[in-house]
């Protein structure tokens, strides 16, 4: 079946091809405020938008019309507007991002051999909420609400890792000794922080590896952590660690983190 744009009048096609790139168009400027820490001048966003002044001036007043975008009368630069923030507010309002990480999780079970998971913080520590299991591996040691070790997993290391110290002893008091295991330093914390997540190799069980991710909220504080069980050979194969990293950056992203 034709697109209805072409049973349009070759004229009225012509015009909703138009008004459709007047929306990409403005929708590329409020992007490009949204992206930057400070209001920016005209030119600054013509150039960054790759169009001229004037189409910018033109858009830019059009917006601020709109209520999407303000311009400060003493400068002339422009930022976003109470109109866009609202809709910022309702989406966030909108996002679950354990339900975001899942989704991450269940098509990275697809396409590698691991079982890909997400936990949340609770009072006895890591919880396993969301567990998706591989095709092409169906070996596991963990199921759906399982609570992990504090120190024995790589969940564990990472929710350590960016938790308030209080959150963590209050949890170390109540999970058994096995589960506890060596308190990391702050070098290793940091380490974890710097790496984007953590893995250990053969920890508990032989030629299992663990891997785990943080997830981040509009606030920037973890909200919950994704993570994969799989052979050490094949998560080296098919590059695991990465791949799961990239993961929870887009579920960060579209939860509203950095």
């Amino acid at each position: 079946m034709d697109d209805e744009a072409d049973e349009l009048p070759e004229n009225e096609g012509e015009k909703r091809s138009a008004l459709i790139q007047s929306v990409s168009i403005a929708a590329r400027f409020l992007n490009l405020l949204a992206q930057s820490d400070r209001a920016l001048a005209l030119g600054e966003l013509a150039k960054r938008a790759g169009t001229g002044r004037s189409t910018a001036h033109r858009y830019m007043q059009t917006l601020v019309r709109e209520k999407l975008v303000t311009q400060d009368p003493a400068s002339g630069c422009y930022d976003l507007g109470p109109a866009a923030l609202g809709i910022g507010i309702s989406a966030l309002r909108r996002i679950n991002p354990v339900e975001t990480a899942g989704r991450e999780m269940n098509a990275l079970a697809a396409r590698i051999g691991a079982s890909c998971g997400v936990a949340i913080w609770t009072e006895r520590g890591p919880t396993l909420v969301r567990w998706a299991r591989s095709a092409s591996f169906s070996l596991s040691t963990v199921a759906l609400g399982d609570i992990l070790p504090l120190d024995n997993s790589a969940c564990g290391l990472v929710f350590q890792a960016h938790l308030p110290a209080e959150r963590v002893a209050a949890v170390r008091k109540l999970q058994p000794a096995a589960f506890r295991g060596t308190r990391p330093d702050a070098a290793a914390l940091q380490s974890i922080r710097k790496a984007g997540g953590a893995e250990l190799n053969e920890h508990l069980f032989s030629a299992l590896t663990g891997k785990a991710a943080p997830v981040f909220d509009a606030q920037g504080e973890v909200c919950c952590v994704v993570t994969i069980v799989s052979f050490v050979a094949t998560a080296e194969s098919e590059q695991h660690f990465p791949l799961l990293i990239e993961a929870a950056r887009r579920a960060s992203a579209e939860s509203g983190g950095a």
